[in-house]
């Protein structure tokens, strides 16, 4: 099962918020298509690649536009733990908070 921790969804309403300043349109075309793209990592947990700045074989990371959605596999649950600008410095971001699930 995937689930979506508390600062992955902020994350998520912010992506939202900063491009519906633009378009809403885009803003809700862009969050569906964050969100479809999680929905395979249900079926295939491993398709993400490692993240680089940890070392931990089951912290991951998929892409979707310019964004990195990172999530950690925990026996038979997932869970999204931040999504990240890639141009976004990863240490100053304090995504990796996995204690805030």
């Amino acid at each position: 099962m995937v689930i979506w921790a508390g600062p992955a969804k902020t994350d998520l309403k912010a992506i939202y918020d900063f491009v519906a300043s633009d378009s809403k349109y885009y803003a809700k075309k862009i969050v569906q298509d964050i969100i479809d793209r999680t929905n395979i990592i249900e079926t295939y947990p491993m398709i993400g690649r490692k993240v680089p700045e940890i070392d931990d074989e089951n912290i991951r990371e998929i892409f979707a536009y310019s964004y990195r959605i990172l999530y950690e596999i925990k026996s038979e649950n997932i869970y999204i733990i931040g999504i990240i600008h890639g141009r976004r410095d990863f240490i100053s971001t304090h995504v990796y908070k996995l204690n805030e699930k």
